[in-house]
């Protein structure tokens, strides 16, 4: 039987075989059920899989191993509650954390696997829930209903079996798409009929690729092929359409959704991962300590102990020298444990959750649109949110809000939509137009400002009708009326709805269809055309018409689509209008407007006869039907006469542009992945000021073989080393050019072999350049790639090219990529650039991106809470990232840093101090302190000072670090807590030690009492000690915190005052006459500390101990402070500025400003883009001529990212690539100054803007300048802003500095919605 089952299991995963209505059957291939499980536990499998997990860390283990040592009498000389009570605390903190996180997961999967589905059982539909639906059951959906599994759509109600769907939670699309069922089961709309239907499908095994399908249906001994339009998958919601019915394909885990869905990964930071290193190379420093002292008790004990044996002989156990040096290397090993305590763990996640709480609770990040605060989904990775160099972005519905609007238009060379008043100067937009008064049919939610297109459709200019007439005709949408002069479109995409609605507002309205002809509104008049034919849209085309014959018999082609493409095919009589128009594109471009031109051609009868004929015999071709039918449109869109253009706002998330920009200037480089094509893609790259005019170049690759991909990668690194020779004269980075050459060759020959096709036989594929190489080089440039180009790229043999391909650019933009390959992007990135990567997305089909990255972050958006549920945090804007970042990414890392640092430095001043006593107690593993003192010192004494400095520390105010992106550089390097510093710390901790020890020993020896008893005594000695670290750490902590709160203030004076407390109290008489086996030091406390001598010693030794610690502070001060001591520094100055005579004047945006228009827009250079985005696929011309009634609906700033010039942080940097494991370390060259004014030259291979634009700079010089600088440091700081903030012109922030203070460039944000933040240097006055 086992060898039958392993018989059908292997032949799932070739081929997949249903039969309709039939379970028996279907179940003899033990198909997966329809119940999904995104959760890591049950109550069975928690507690031995938790524990398994956690015993993962390093230190846990070793704590473990600890607790049995001690439990053995012979070598324990601690208690073993002083380990097993800290350790069973961890982890049980741990796991309920651990198992919440879990419950939430359940909790969604029993809500999705317990909705009710309408299952065809025996004849009759039941309700049964998701779980129990299996593989061959028939499911009846309704409208607005989710898709349960994977189904083949068998009937609809509607005509001819169409349905529609939306796909918002698989691809991110919430345009409508069609699926249609085959015509033989189009009939079978009646449960009768459908609990007959016994038909076998055969079919692919499951996969991911949610564009294909393929498989064949066998019934009544015919057979008929299916595809992916006959498929409804999981996930997808069925829209206006009422009812349907569907055989189950794939179920559950099998289903398209939850293969893309990847599995949830157990996530550590690499603070996690580098505290596990040091945890082994701690306990490998405590063998090598614990060996040295065994060694020692043994010479002592042959050589001395053997004098003693007479009075104090060893213990029965013990026999001889050797064995007695084994069991007091164990001895020391417990011992000397304290070098990491198990409450190092705990602090850890106590001062995690309290920054996930902060987080939580942040009205900063709080929308009251939608009542959504920010979320720390996870408490684990909060110091990495301050590490991230990756982020990886959806694009719908994360970076845009998925809302279109009709903003400005060009007709007849007039461009309308700017409110010009008399002279001549922009005003705000402050009273939209109110269209109502004169339409009763005008959509309410419609804004438009210009009152002159309004008065140019009322007095009848004839291009103005026509052009509105063009929108209201030339489209796919559908209408609905559900009350009187009530119409609701229903558009495939929203580019198509905002044209419509904009011609609806201003008269021309489109009122209904039928597969022959178009009824229309114009001016209050109802028009019906006769449509002849639809000229579809698709990717290659770029174009849509309609040929339509007006009520008096007149045939005209109306036709809309990418400039590009329709002025090549307009009349030479149009050229004049077409210049001006094109000028009109180019400024509606550079806002970031999409953009399509409109025109028209008149036919005669004896015209459209002739070409009717050949476009029919097109249509009917059973061999290249396509090819034939894009010859036929081809002949008679020609001619046509230019009407004007429109400029359509994909509308961008509050914030966006400055975003990015605020994040490009920490050095963060955003990736958007998006499963939109690419023409959508790139206008919202330009949108949210991605891709700028003054880029370099911009890069496309968009090859469909292996072969043309490889090429067009090897020319872009090529281009970009040829730009930077040119820009640099071809200094160092020519001669590096030469050098790695061949690499850029297909290594095939000499120069000619470059522009050759390389004979892969024959040739090793090309190798990409040293990494440090391209990323040095100066000039700013952007790739762009296909989906279709993704895959070839992401093979074993070229994904190295195109990581360093795309990691050289400053924008890389993926479009029409699969949520598979979104995580597979992510997941090229975390292997070979060893980087902290980000991935924020809205919907479904980002949960692999999100589940793979480092860190996931959901956006609470309109797709579905699928993103939130699997990320790590989450919130309703994209803007709060910027937040989320630079401020409580940069504060955790910092903290935690800060806080491990201290760590491990109190614990080795605290725990070498035994091992220095052991060279004389005779290595007998003596204790130096009270055992009780060695139990509360990390619990009590000191736990409470750090957990305050690694919760509320602050290095800067939240604000600077938003005005100083720089500040993050820091993290991503990881400056703060490496294994250099973590040395530096071991060395304070061991040189403390060693102070605190031999100070107390050489003073004590030869100290007396006022009465001349001598004060050389263990118990004097122990207690001087225990003193003088505990002042010396609580001093110590009060230089490390930089932010001081009451809570701080409290916790250091309040342990320092509790340790003596419990002192004197452990040492009283009290407790010894109640425990007199217990506490030893009767009367020590008392005794010791009233003496002079001591606390001359323990001042003595605090001296000791601190004084260089602040003589090296200082010396890094003056000589290399870091950025942070800069802005500190700077913000001192200005309060100190400001106290005598309050604020003074502002030195930006003051008198000195011209004017706010001086800024004006840069130059578009000439790359126009099309706003052409009205369908993902194939338009739906075909199916609206073809006499189906068919109904569908839809859902429907500035970069700073200037390269930086060199400072300390960046060639810090640049040494890190250049070590990264299997690169060259190839000497970096190049200047990193700002982006070059010229715009990306266009090139059919490879890039799409081609002309220079200077209006960068000279927008440049426009920026009034604010400097401050004080004496004698040199401290510089400037920022350079626009004068007119409110306009949204030219904000450009810099920072500078003296030789030793952080240096960066100008950074500019253009067309800016908002102003950002205030820079430091706001408030100077002329005399700094």
């Amino acid at each position: 039987m086992s060898n039958i089952f392993k018989r059908k299991k292997i032949q799932d995963t070739f081929e997949r075989r249903v039969r309709a209505n039939d379970r028996e059957y279907n179940e003899k291939f033990q198909y997966a059920n329809n119940c999904i499980m995104t959760s890591k536990y049950n109550i069975v499998t928690f507690l031995p899989v938790n524990l398994f997990e956690q015993f993962q860390e390093v230190a846990n283990t070793y704590f473990l191993f600890l607790l049995i040592l001690q439990l053995i009498p012979q070598i324990s000389s601690l208690s073993w509650f002083t380990t097993i009570v800290p350790l069973v605390l961890v982890l049980s903190i741990t796991a309920v954390k651990d198992a919440t996180d879990d419950y939430f997961r359940h909790k969604s999967d029993n809500q999705v696997n317990n909705r009710q589905s309408q299952v065809l059982i025996g004849g009759i539909l039941q309700k049964e829930k998701w779980l129990n639906v299996r593989v061959g059951d028939i499911i009846k959906l309704e409208n607005n209903q989710f898709v349960a599994a994977d189904l083949l759509l068998l009937s609809s109600s509607e005509p001819h079996g169409l349905c529609y769907i939306e796909t918002a939670e698989l691809d991110g699309e919430t345009n409508m798409k069609v699926r249609q069922s085959l015509s033989v089961t189009s009939d079978l709309g009646d449960p009768n009929n459908l609990a007959q239907f016994d038909g076998e499908v055969v079919c692919e095994p499951p996969n991911n690729k949610l564009d294909r399908f393929c498989g064949t249906l066998y019934w009544k001994d015919c057979k008929y092929p299916l595809s992916n339009q006959n498929m409804l998958l999981r996930g997808c919601v069925l829209r206006n359409t009422e009812s349907c019915y569907g055989l189950v394909i794939f179920a559950g885990p099998d289903t398209k959704l939850m293969q893309n869905s990847g599995r949830t990964k157990f996530k550590r930071t690499s603070i996690d991962r580098l505290m596990n290193t040091l945890v082994l190379w701690i306990f490998g420093f405590l063998v090598c300590m614990g060996v040295i002292l065994a060694i020692g008790n043994a010479v002592w004990e042959k050589e001395v102990g053997a004098l003693f044996q007479s009075f104090l002989p060893w213990d029965p156990p013990v026999d001889n020298f050797l064995f007695s040096a084994f069991l007091s290397f164990w001895s020391y090993v417990i011992i000397l444990n304290t070098v990491v305590p198990i409450s190092l763990y705990v602090s850890v996640e106590v001062i995690r959750l309290g920054h996930s709480y902060f987080i939580n609770w942040d009205r900063r990040m709080f929308c009251s649109r939608s009542n959504t605060a920010a979320e720390a989904r996870t408490t684990t990775l909060n110091e990495e949110l301050g590490q991230v160099e990756y982020i990886f972005s959806d694009k719908t519905g994360t970076l845009t809000q998925n809302i279109m609007t009709f903003n400005k238009c060009s007709i007849n060379g007039h461009a309308y939509g700017d409110v010009i008043d008399i002279l001549g100067t922009q005003q705000k937009r402050v009273q939209p137009l109110d269209f109502s008064a004169w339409n009763p049919l005008a959509d309410r939610g419609f804004c438009f400002y210009d009152q002159s297109l309004l008065e140019a459709v009322m007095v009848g200019e004839p291009a103005v009708h026509e052009f509105f007439r063009v929108l209201s005709l030339c489209h796919t949408v559908m209408s609905e009326e559900k009350s009187e002069g009530e119409l609701v479109y229903k558009a495939q995409s929203p580019d198509e709805g905002a044209l419509v609605t904009a011609a609806r507002n201003f008269g021309f309205v489109f009122h209904s269809r039928t597969p022959g002809t178009v009824t229309t509104q114009e001016l209050g008049k109802a028009v019906t055309y006769t449509l002849l034919a639809i000229l579809d849209f698709n990717n290659i085309r770029k174009r849509m018409s309609v040929i339509v014959r007006n009520p008096e018999g007149r045939i005209r082609l109306y036709c809309k689509g990418a400039d590009t493409v329709l002025f090549e095919r307009l009349h030479p009589c149009s050229h004049e209008v077409m210049n001006i128009t094109s000028d009109h594109l180019n400024e509606y471009a550079s806002d970031g407007l999409r953009t399509l031109a409109v025109a028209y051609r008149d036919l005669s009868e004896e015209q459209w006869e002739e070409w009717s004929e050949h476009f029919r015999g097109a249509d009917k071709a059973t061999d290249c039907r396509d090819d034939r039918l894009a010859a036929a449109y081809e002949v008679i869109e020609q001619d046509m006469m230019l009407l004007g253009a429109t400029a359509i706002e994909d509308k961008l998330q509050e914030g966006v542009p400055e975003t990015i920009a605020i994040l490009s200037l920490a050095n963060i480089k955003v990736w958007v992945l998006t499963g939109d094509k690419q023409e959508t893609a790139v206008n919202i790259g330009y949108s949210c000021k991605m891709l700028r005019d003054d880029m370099t170049e911009i890069f496309i690759v968009n090859g469909h073989t292996v072969q043309s991909v490889r090429e067009e990668l090897r020319k872009a690194r090529e281009r970009m080393l040829e730009s930077s020779r040119t820009r640099d004269g071809g200094k160092e980075v020519e001669a590096q050019g030469l050098g790695g050459a061949c690499a850029f060759g297909n290594g095939c020959g000499g120069g000619g072999a470059a522009n050759r096709m390389p004979d892969e036989s024959k040739c090793p594929p090309p190798q990409a350049p040293p990494p440090s190489l391209l990323e040095s080089i100066s000039g700013e440039f952007a790739l762009i790639i296909s989906g279709h180009s993704l895959a070839h790229a992401l093979e074993a043999d070229m994904e190295r090219e195109f990581l360093e391909t795309a990691c050289a650019c400053r924008a890389v933009i993926c479009c029409r990529v699969t949520p598979l390959q979104k995580a597979l992007v992510v997941e090229l990135v975390k292997r070979h650039k060893k980087a902290v990567t980000l991935a924020i997305g809205d919907g479904a089909n980002d949960v692999s991106m999100i589940k793979t990255a480092h860190i996931g972050v959901g956006i609470s958006g309109q797709e579905g809470i699928q993103a939130v549920l699997s990320s790590d945090y989450s919130f309703s804007q994209f803007r709060f990232l910027q937040r989320l970042l630079l401020v409580h990414g940069r504060w955790s890392y910092l903290r935690m840093c800060r806080f491990l640092c201290y760590f491990f430095y109190k614990n080795f001043a605290f725990t070498m101090v035994h091992f220095w006593f052991g060279f004389f107690c005779g290595f007998s593993a003596q204790t130096v302190y009270d055992q009780y003192f060695i139990t509360l010192y990390n619990i009590v004494y000191t736990s409470l000072p750090v957990l305050a400095m690694g919760i509320f520390d602050q290095d800067v105010p939240e604000q600077r670090s938003l005005e100083y992106p720089k500040l993050y550089e820091p993290g991503q390097l990881n400056l703060l807590f490496n294994k250099r510093e973590f040395f530096i710390c071991i060395a304070q901790g061991i040189y403390t030690s060693v102070v605190l020890f031999f100070i107390p020993y050489g003073v004590l020896s030869y100290a007396t009492q006022s009465n001349g008893v001598p004060l050389a005594d263990y118990q004097t000695f122990a207690v001087t000690t225990a003193t003088a670290l505990v002042i010396v750490v609580s001093v110590q902590i009060a230089l490390d915190t930089g932010y001081w709160t009451a809570i701080n203030h409290f916790f250091i004076w309040g342990s320092l005052g509790l340790y003596f407390t419990i002192l004197f109290a452990m040492h009283s008489s009290i407790l010894f006459s109640i425990f007199p086996k217990q506490f030893h030091f009767l009367g020590s406390a008392h005794n010791t500390l009233g003496q002079p001598v001591v606390w001359l010693t323990i001042a003595l030794a605090t001296v000791i101990c601190i004084a260089p610690v602040l003589a090296f502070r200082f010396l890094k001060l003056d000589l290399k402070p870091q950025l942070s001591d800069t802005v500190r520094y700077t913000q001192l100055v200005l309060q100190k500025k400001r106290k005598p005579g309050g604020r003074v004047g502002r030195g930006v945006g003051g008198s000195g400003v011209a004017s706010g228009s001086a800024l004006g827009r840069l130059g578009r250079g000439g790359s126009r883009r099309s706003g052409y985005a009205f369908a993902h696929q194939e338009g739906f011309g075909e199916l609206i001529t073809s006499g189906k009634n068919m109904r569908l609906s839809s859902q429907a700033l500035a970069n700073f990212a200037s390269r930086h010039s060199s400072s300390w942080i960046d060639t810090l940097r640049r040494k890190k690539h250049a070590n990264s494991p299997g690169m060259q370390n190839t000497p970096p060259t190049g200047d990193d100054s700002a982006a070059s004014s010229q715009a990306p030259p266009l090139s059919t291979s490879s890039s799409v803007n081609s002309r220079q634009d200077t209006a960068a700079g000279e927008a440049g010089q426009q920026c009034n300048e604010a400097v401050l600088t004080h004496s004698p440091d040199d401290i510089a700081l400037s920022m350079l802003r626009c004068a007119d903030r409110e306009t949204g012109g030219c904000s450009t922030g810099t920072v500078q500095e003296a030789p030793f203070v952080w240096k960066g460039s100008g950074a500019r944000i253009c067309g800016a919605s908002s102003p950002g933040p205030p820079p430091i240097a706001e408030e100077t006055s002329s005399g700094d």
